[in-house]
């Protein structure tokens, strides 16, 4: 079956009035969209009405929208109870927690119950787009919409695109991201997509550095100095160490990984974050200040030493380069493998999502102006101390044998 070549959407339901849910839903009902809102949870999505009212009121009080407008926007959200309800919305965006197994089943209820030309669409950050695709009968119709927490503020929205998803339904999630005021990037199917896939390597040489003789906040302090928004251990704060945390307690796996040992250690204290007022730092009641806590000192050391590490003084300049390098090196794969049309996409991610200083212009484009060959070189320096997981990508030397940057390939082109 072939969709309709052109795709208006004018009325969407979102699935999930958890804290991605609440901010899908500010941002489509802010941009005049009639949203049906449905949670198997009656107390929670009635507190996620009550948490969207909430926001709308702040916005009046700090002028920023109008009363009327507040107004306007509650009254374009409704609150149903069953898929039944569903049946002629134009797309569905489904924003539960990250279970493969919960997201089939809701992608199951939702190809039986709404119209034909209905697009189906996933809130993931990593799973497989297909592998929810492939439980409908319309797997062009399905595509991922990986919004940015707090979804109502953060800019930049990946629209996933599946192996068999219509050149027409991806149109239309585009169109629908610009409408609601989102820069828009596509990317393809992968673990993690253009955004959490560089994310992964990035967080794991800053984990690495822990184990080998840094501290988080020494880590954070080189990446903020840099440019960084924050760093990735007080990134883990605000979003909370817990995610992962039991996302690896629902997959059964991933618990025992040296990496994670610090987060376990933390989450196993009931330090989660900035919302428990500790984390990998403390903050003092009702504040969002980090504050350097010696306590996670003694225990990234107690856990290092009891994995078996030797720690050592890390110099600033190793930090910096490791952490970046890593980014670059898994952008070159990303660009090598098609899951970026561009290098421009990958920076956009990197600067509308993950807080990269926008002086550098984004990680690909701070290394085109390193020079490739610098890049290459550090690399394979790195390699020779910490193994293969350090070999230059493929696409960086056939860029430097051709005398190209990034910013030079193009869509298709490898």
């Amino acid at each position: 079956m072939r969709v309709s070549t052109s795709l208006d959407i004018r009325q969407v339901a979102v699935i999930g009035a958890g804290t991605m849910g609440r901010g899908i839903v500010i941002s489509l009902a802010s941009a005049g969209l009639s949203v049906l809102w449905l949670d198997s949870n009656r107390p929670t999505l009635d507190a996620g009405l009550s948490a969207i009212e909430q926001i709308w009121s702040q916005q009046v009080v700090k002028q920023r929208i109008s009363q009327p407008e507040a107004e306007a926007n509650r009254q374009r959200v409704q609150a149903v109870h069953d898929y039944a309800a569903l049946a002629e919305v134009d797309l569905v965006i489904e924003a539960v927690y990250e279970s493969l197994e919960l997201k089939q089943e809701i992608f199951r209820a939702l190809d039986r119950q709404l119209k034909p030309q209905a697009i189906l669409a996933s809130n993931t950050s990593a799973l497989d787009i297909d592998a929810i695709a492939a439980v409908t009968a319309r797997p062009q119709q399905v595509l991922g919409l990986h919004f940015f927490s707090p979804a109502h503020v953060m800019k930049l929205l990946e629209v996933i695109r599946g192996a068999r998803t219509d050149n027409a339904v991806l149109d239309a999630a585009c169109r629908l991201g610009e409408r609601i005021g989102k820069v828009v990037v596509v990317a393809g199917n992968c673990p993690g997509f253009i955004g959490n896939r560089m994310l992964a390597s990035y967080v794991a040489e800053a984990r690495k550095l822990l184990l080998e003789g840094a501290l988080p906040h020494q880590v954070d302090a080189v990446l903020q100095q840099f440019g960084f928004a924050m760093g990735p251990f007080r990134m883990y704060d605000v979003v909370g160490i817990d995610l992962e945390w039991r996302a690896r307690q629902l997959a059964g796996e991933g618990m025992e990984a040296p990496l994670v040992q610090v987060d376990n250690a933390l989450c196993d204290l009931g330090r989660f974050g900035q919302k428990t007022g500790h984390g990998y730092y403390s903050y003092p009641e009702d504040s969002r200040h980090a504050e350097h806590d010696p306590q996670v000192d003694a225990l990234v050391l107690e856990i290092s030493h009891g994995l078996g590490y030797r720690r050592r003084e890390i110099s600033k300049q190793e930090i910096l380069e490791r952490c970046l390098l890593a980014l670059i090196n898994e952008g070159a794969k990303i660009l090598e493998e098609k899951i970026a049309a561009n290098s421009h996409d990958i920076d956009q991610v990197w600067l509308n999502g993950y807080g990269f200083p926008k002086d550098a212009g984004g990680p690909m484009r701070w290394a085109d102006a390193q020079g490739l060959p610098l890049i290459a070189a550090r690399l394979e320096h790195l390699q020779s101390l910490f193994g293969e997981c350090w070999r230059p990508a493929a696409l960086i030397r056939q860029l430097i044998a051709d005398g190209r940057h990034f910013f030079n390939v193009q869509e298709g082109e490898v």
